[in-house]
């Protein structure tokens, strides 16, 4: 019995002197010196590794400009977005049911409070029409903030919500507005041409959707609006809008809808996006 117990104690020291060696002072088979020079030279690593990558991030923000983006990779012709914002690009609502547009009014009536023209007369200037708003900066010194043009709220007339402070949605005649996503340093027509928008019904629903009117007139963004130089550098800019009216579009059915964007500088819609430049929706009108 006594021989397994030694060969025990004998093992059991081993493990002990393996993590901690009292005559060699050894921790883990190693000495302080050596520990030392194995945490040193990490140390110098990570801190070699942190330093390389602050260069390489301050290197890089001196090349970035803070008004305008240095590289742009965006398609050539600017996404559609409407509103009042429905689920999944779908407006349906019913006429007697006030409930069921109260909060597409109350949608359009936020959207287009910065519109208001008291608003617009305060903070944008009132820009000729049919040309380019150009601000160039002068070489280092910077044009900024730079000015916007006004765009009130009263141009959009019936789709306005001041006339009809419900846009049409209780007489089952609905506004929706259409609006270009921003892209810095777009021109979007030349010649003194303005892109405009024309909507209509998909083939199977083109004898539903009814007669239509756009406001402004012809359904044109003006060439004033562009180009647009960036939130920071242009802060007080507010986007063009194109309001369509449906006068009389098919009671209880679903209309497709569809708005395109026309423009005699941006090409009609994109092989890396089918939808660029257009948009899609399902509008249903239930009396």
């Amino acid at each position: 019995m006594s021989a397994p117990k030694q060969e025990d104690r004998k093992g059991s020291g081993e493990w002990r002197d393996m993590f901690w060696n009292p005559r060699t002072h050894e921790l883990l088979g190693r000495t302080a010196t050596s520990w030392g020079l194995i945490l040193l030279f990490y140390l110098v690593f990570y801190l070699f590794l942190a330093g390389m990558f602050t260069l390489t991030m301050y290197i890089m923000l001196l090349t970035l400009d803070d008004y305008k983006p240095t590289w742009q990779d965006r398609l050539e012709t600017p996404g559609v977005m409407i509103r009042p914002k429905g689920n999944q690009l779908e407006i349906s609502f019913s006429v007697a049911d006030t409930e069921s547009w109260d909060g597409l009014v109350q949608n359009l009536n936020n959207f287009l409070a910065p519109y208001n023209d008291s608003y617009q007369v305060q903070t944008n200037d009132n820009c000729p029409p049919d040309q380019y708003f150009i601000q160039e900066d002068s070489g280092e010194v910077r044009n900024n903030p730079k000015r916007s043009c006004q765009f009130n709220r009263t141009m959009l007339e019936e789709c306005s919500g001041i006339a009809d402070r419900f846009y049409g949605y209780s007489r089952g005649q609905p506004c929706v507005l259409i609006k270009l996503n921003r892209v810095i340093g777009m021109l979007p027509g030349k010649d003194g041409q303005s892109p405009y928008v024309t909507c209509g019904a998909k083939r199977e629903d083109s004898d539903k959707i009814g007669e239509l009117a756009y406001y402004p007139p012809n359904g044109t963004f003006n060439l004033m609006y562009y180009p647009y130089y960036g939130k920071r550098a242009q802060v007080n800019y507010t986007q063009p809008l194109v309001a369509v009216k449906f006068l009389n579009a098919s009671a209880n059915m679903d209309i497709n809808v569809e708005c395109k964007l026309t423009s005699n500088t941006l090409a009609a819609g994109s092989e890396r996006d089918k939808f660029a430049g257009r948009v899609s929706f399902k509008l249903r009108i239930n009396k």
